[in-house]
């Protein structure tokens, strides 16, 4: 498979040895010194296209790639007000479009795990709910995707907290996310409850940027005969 990697900072290194790994070719890699070669690319050389760009970035990269009808995985955050227009062009162009805020199996197991814990815990008001997400330095966007997706979760199943908020001090109706940059960490993701005689807490943490490369790719090749709007829970199949 022919793969454009839109974006080659550290994920992007990540993504194309795990392509060349898996036995693709990586036929080009975009990043803001040489965002002009884009014009040497089309459906007839590019077979998918991975975007792990900035969020200043993403947004015309994928404007880009709908309007050339390019099968696209997408792992940038921090965009998403965009999101419905991008989904807009892709079916107007045929095109297809992968969006997940986060490709590590493991993370999104963990979104399952976060719905059903707060589906048990919806009776016990006495419990308040808290989320922290604690990301390396260089992470531009806060709160993470992967944060936002989880507090999306917790709402659903909540019926007392209809949105989140980042900061510590929230309203009652709030879902509070704190976010921490600190040192090269790749990623932890914490959801709390707490009351007055207990904690109840699930964690994830990431060990190191293979899982979502992989997720990444292995997202490309499953998109990449396809047409269409897709997320995790088509590749995954619902649970």
């Amino acid at each position: 498979m022919n793969i454009l990697l839109l974006g080659y900072g550290k994920m992007g290194k990540v993504i194309e040895q795990i392509a060349l790994n898996r036995g693709h070719q990586i036929v080009g890699k975009i990043d803001v010194s040489n965002r002009h070669e884009l014009e040497n690319f089309t459906r007839n050389n590019v077979d998918a296209v991975i975007e792990f760009s900035a969020p200043e970035a993403a947004y015309e990269n994928l404007k880009w790639c709908m309007s050339k009808g390019l099968p696209t995985v997408c792992g940038t955050t921090g965009w998403l007000q965009h999101r419905p227009e991008i989904e807009q062009l892709c079916r107007e162009n045929g095109a297809a479009f992968f969006y997940a805020s986060n490709y590590s199996i493991g993370v999104n197991l963990f979104f399952r795990l976060n719905k059903y814990l707060a589906k048990l815990m919806a009776p016990y008001e006495q419990y308040t709910v808290h989320t922290t997400e604690i990301h390396h330095i260089h992470k531009l966007d806060a709160p993470s995707g992967t944060a936002i997706t989880l507090a999306e979760g917790l709402i659903e199943h909540l019926k007392a907290k209809t949105e989140w908020a980042n900061q510590s001090d929230v309203a009652e109706n709030q879902i509070p996310i704190v976010s921490l940059r600190e040192g090269e960490v790749p990623g932890t993701h914490v959801i709390r409850y707490d009351s007055s005689v207990d904690r109840i807490e699930i964690q994830h943490v990431a060990h190191n940027r293979q899982g979502f490369a992989l997720g990444a790719v292995v997202a490309a090749e499953w998109l990449a005969p396809r047409e269409g709007v897709y997320g995790m829970d088509d590749l995954l199949g619902e649970q």
